[in-house]
C-alpha cells in the first residue's frame, strides 16, 4: 500500500464502490502506526478493511538485520519482496527527543565513487516509491521505540537519488504531505553527486526540499578521480546548477566534503574550496571518512587525522566559509553507506558456496 498515493488509493476504492475519502486516513494510519497495519481508529465501512488486507501486502519490506551503535545510531537492513536488500539508518539528535533518518533510493549504486562501500556491490535496480516510503515508516517506528520523534530525513543512503527521481519525488510528496506522512518539506534533504539534469528536474518540481551536493574536492582532476561522474559534469557546472536550485527554492545548499588523508585534505584545497564558494551562501559539511576496505580501484583510503581535519575546518572559516564538522555516527556498526549490506551479501554468498560444496 505504500506504493499508492492518496489519489490512487481513493480511485481504487471508488472503483470498488467505496467512498474514496477513506484513502488518506488509511495511509496516514499506516504511516504513523506501530505495526504497519490499518489502525482500528480508521473507522472503515464494512468489507473495506478486509478487501485492503487481501489486496495489498502489509509491508513493502521485512527486517533482515539490525545493528545499534553505542551512540544510539540504529542501522536497518531491509529485505525487499524480490529478496534484495537495502539500508536505512536512524541517527539520534543532540536533542534527546529527536532523531534523523537516512534513506536509500536504489539497490546498490552505479556511480562508482571509489571510496564508497555501496558502489562495491554494483547497481541492481531502482527502489519503488513504496519501498522508499517503507523505510520512512520503519525509521519513524524505530525512533518512537527509542523515545524519539523522527524530525528530518536525508536521501544520503544507498544509490543516487537523481537517477530515480520520479520515485523519489513521489515518495517525498507522501512523506511530507500534512495529510499523510506530515514530516514537512523543509525537513527533507536530497543528496546528489552532481547529476545536473536531475538538479534541474528537482528545481522544476518545486518541492521546497533541501539540496546537498557531494563535492569532495574543489578541483576537477581530484574530483573526477574520486567520483567518475565528475568527468561528465565539472565543478563549475554542478555549482551553477546548485545556484539555480537555491535561487528558486530559497533553500541553502549543503556542500558535502568527505576528508580523505593525503587526497583532498590539504590547506591549499581548503583555500580553493573557499574561493569556489566565495559570494555563495552555502554551507560546508565536513565528514571524516569511515573506512570501507579495498576500493574498486584497489586503493585503501584512510580518514584524515583530527589535527588535519581541524586545520582544514579552521582554514575554511578563516576565509569566510560557513562550515562545520559532522559528528561521526555508528563507526562500530558499519555505519557507512553500504557496509552492512556488503557484509551481509558476502556472508550469504559464502554460505551459498558452502551449501553447494556440501551437496
Amino acid at each position: 500500500m505504500p506504493d499508492l498515493s492518496a489519489e490512487e488509493l481513493s480511485d481504487w476504492m471508488v472503483a470498488r464502490g467505496f467512498n474514496g475519502g477513506h484513502a488518506a486516513r488509511v495511509l496516514r494510519g499506516i504511516y504513523f502506526g506501530n505495526d504497519g497495519r490499518i489502525p482500528d481508529s480508521a473507522r472503515l465501512p464494512e468489507g473495506l478493511r478486509e478487501l485492503l488486507c487481501a489486496t495489498f501486502a502489509k509491508e513493502a519490506a521485512s527486517l533482515a538485520g539490525r545493528q545499534v551503535s553505542e551512540d544510539g545510531t540504529a542501522k536497518l537492513l531491509l529485505r525487499l519482496g524480490d529478496g534484495r536488500t537495502v539500508e536505512s539508518v536512524l541517527m539520534p539528535d543532540f536533542h534527546p527527543t529527536r532523531a534523523a533518518g537516512c534513506i536509500s533510493s536504489q539497490v546498490g549504486c552505479a556511480m562508482g565513487c571509489d571510496f564508497c562501500a555501496t558502489t562495491q556491490t554494483g547497481f541492481e535496480r531502482n527502489l519503488t516509491s513504496g519501498e522508499i516510503v517503507e523505510q520512512f515508516i520503519r525509521l519513524r517506528r524505530e525512533a518512537r521505540a527509542a523515545g524519539r520523534t523522527l524530525r528530518t530525513v536525508v536521501f544520503m543512503g544507498m544509490g543516487e537519488p537523481m537517477l530515480n527521481l520520479k520515485n523519489v519525488i513521489s515518495a517525498v510528496r507522501r512523506m511530507a504531505d500534512p495529510a499523510l506522512g506530515a514530516l514537512g518539506w523543509r525537513q527533507i534533504t536530497i543528496s546528489t553527486v552532481g547529476i545536473v539534469p536531475g538538479i534541474e528536474e528537482l528545481r522544476e518540481a518545486e518541492l521546497g526540499v533541501h539540496l546537498a551536493l557531494s563535492l569532495h574536492a574543489p578541483d576537477d582532476a581530484t574530483r573526477a578521480d574520486l567520483l567518475p561522474m565528475g568527468r561528465r559534469f565539472d565543478v563549475a557546472e554542478v555549482l551553477a546548477a546548485a545556484d539555480r536550485y537555491q535561487a528558486s527554492s530559497g533553500r541553502i545548499t549543503t556542500i558535502q566534503y568527505c576528508l580523505l588523508a593525503g587526497v583532498n585534505d590539504s590547506l591549499a584545497q581548503a583555500r580553493d574550496l573557499s574561493r569556489l564558494l566565495a559570494g555563495r551562501v552555502m554551507h560546508v559539511n565536513l565528514l571524516r571518512y569511515n573506512p570501507t576496505g579495498l576500493s574498486l580501484r584497489g586503493r585503501t583510503y584512510a580518514p584524515s587525522s583530527m589535527e588535519k581535519t581541524e586545520a582544514f575546518l579552521a582554514e575554511l572559516r578563516a576565509h569566510g566559509t560557513v562550515a562545520h564538522l559532522r559528528r561521526a555516527r555508528g563507526p562500530d556498526i558499519d555505519a557507512a553507506c553500504g557496509q552492512l549490506r556488503k557484509r551481509a551479501t558476502t556472508l550469504e554468498g559464502a554460505e551459498a558456496k558452502e551449501s553447494i560444496s556440501l551437496s
